[in-house]
């Protein structure tokens, strides 16, 4: 069976009308096989100028493509991080205008998930649930956020266009958890100051693996570089390395199994006949106050207690009771992936549960593939290349890392989670919004609001924070509706996280 793709997505770039204008500077030509001793040009801009009509309003723009250098100690440039940066241009006193850094997931792909197809003022091409369309490419985004908010998009190292300075560089300052929020806090510190950004209002915002991300640097920031953020918004978050082991993390994804098999109509047909989100918080209470004491008993539950947790678990997942049995009442996400749509000759997506997929054979355990993310490549691999180059009028001749090597990352002493309960404690400002699909299989959403619960075990915060579901997958924004509703529900939480004039930041 063929290994999963670990990487995971992140969000969506908005509207476009006019052709990019003549660069501002035009970046010298990089080759993607760099000989020994070559250096990737670190320091680059290309300044071109666009409309998009968002919500009906003409809405004038800035784009800057380009590097940004990552130094080490002794101030020489080591890595080359590349970004988009959109500022509007009607807005005079920036002072009081938000700023929403944006990264994505994996650890190893880069901002274009968002870029393309959430947020920003272009997105690619797709039907109204996303599936790709030819010609591939892209189009005015309507529902983009930058009426109210500037936004850079970053790529760390070597996703997109981002590289070492050379093949030689050491890598072990960049790939991993605690390595990965230090050189990119450094880097927004250097993005801020640049672009005079200090007295902004500033948001993160990351997708999967980007959550990890932004969770951990919005203490980063605040300890190490002094800069305070009004919000954090995780899109499709991690476990954030809050810690769930056995029966907890056995049972917390049978919600996920629900919301899935109802999408595919094999619920019986009493809970079928519900509404999704009426239908969840059924499911939700048997897993917390049922499922999660049965399976603590582990072989020792009685006979009777198994065949009722069995009929139960059969009858929210949408599998049989005989499969539930002879897996001990635990259900693994590939076996789900597998045994959901067997018996019509299907595999189901893992990022997004109302993909399908054919296998080889009917039998096993697991897909062999990830339908949604083949088909994810497929539409935004040539929008971003055609968008950079010709709309942005970035040329190089480095290759656009949808997946960058990126590997053997660092895991370890992942606190990314206990570090955003630390920075909203420390700032009375900083508010959390968490956004789910409740489609995702790899970062699913009864696990995110688990997160949310186990965030904040004193209870003094929760007024700052917030989840939303939605009836997407894990790169939620790219049905058509959910777009539109997400991308509101961010508009709202940016400009309700900006504290009135002369209210000061205390408890």
């Amino acid at each position: 069976m063929r290994k999963y793709l670990l990487a995971l997505c992140a969000l969506c770039l908005i509207a476009f009308t006019t052709k990019a204008q003549a660069p501002a500077q035009n970046p010298p030509k990089n080759t993607q096989k760099i000989a020994p001793g070559r250096i990737v040009h670190t320091d680059t801009t290309v300044v071109t100028k666009h409309t998009v009509t968002i919500k009906g309003q003409a809405v004038a723009y800035t784009a800057t493509a380009g590097m940004m250098p990552i130094w080490d100690e002794e101030g020489r440039p080591t890595a080359g991080v590349f970004y988009t940066y959109y500022e509007r241009d009607d807005v005079k006193d920036r002072s009081n205008r938000p700023l929403v850094i944006s990264f994505n997931g994996g650890p190893g792909t880069p901002s274009v998930w968002m870029e393309l197809g959430y947020t920003g003022p272009r997105m690619l091409n797709a039907d109204d649930e996303g599936y790709p369309t030819e010609p591939y490419g892209f189009k005015e985004n309507p529902n983009s956020i930058l009426d109210v908010a500037d936004i850079v998009y970053v790529d760390p190292v070597n996703t997109g266009y981002s590289r070492t300075v050379t093949p030689e560089t050491p890598k072990t300052g960049f790939f991993g958890v605690n390595q990965d929020i230090k050189y990119l806090a450094e880097w927004i510190n250097t993005f801020v100051t640049r672009e005079n950004r200090w007295a902004s209002p500033k948001f993160l915002i990351g997708e999967s693996y980007g959550t990890t991300r932004v969770s951990g640097l919005a203490l980063e920031l605040q300890d190490a570089q002094w800069m305070y953020l009004n919000g954090v918004v995780l899109v499709s978050p991690t476990d954030l390395g809050i810690s769930r082991s056995g029966p907890v993390s056995d049972a917390l994804r049978l919600p996920y199994f629900a919301a899935t098999a109802w999408y595919h109509k094999k619920l019986p047909a009493d809970l079928q006949g519900k509404e999704l989100t009426a239908l969840l918080p059924e499911i939700e209470d048997f897993t917390i106050n049922e499922y999660i004491p049965a399976l603590s008993r582990g072989g020792f539950l009685s006979d009777d207690q198994k065949k009722a947790i069995a009929a139960k678990v059969a009858r929210y997942s949408g599998l049989s009771e005989k499969v539930v049995a002879d897996n001990n009442l635990v259900i693994s996400y590939n076996l789900f992936w597998k045994e959901l749509l067997r018996d019509q000759g299907y595999t189901i997506g893992r990022l997004d549960s109302r993909y399908r997929g054919i296998d080889k054979q009917t039998a096993g355990d697991g897909p062999d593939y990830n339908p949604e993310l083949t088909t994810w490549l497929q539409e935004f691999t040539p929008a971003i290349n055609i968008y950079l180059r010709n709309e942005l009028n970035y040329k190089t001749d480095l290759k656009y890392n949808m997946f960058g090597n990126v590997f053997p990352w660092d895991n370890k002493n992942d606190h990314t989670g206990e570090n955003l309960r630390q920075a909203i404690a420390e700032n009375p400002y900083l508010h959390l919004l968490i956004q789910s699909g409740y489609y995702d299989g790899a970062c699913d959403y009864f696990n995110a609001k688990y997160s949310l619960w186990q965030l904040d075990p004193s209870g003094r915060l929760k007024d700052r924070l917030k989840w939303e579901g939605y009836k997407s997958g894990h790169m939620l924004y790219l049905r058509k509706e959910d777009l539109a509703t997400a991308t509101e529900n961010l508009r709202k939480f940016i400009l309700g996280s900006i504290p009135k004039p002369g209210q000061a930041a205390k408890y």
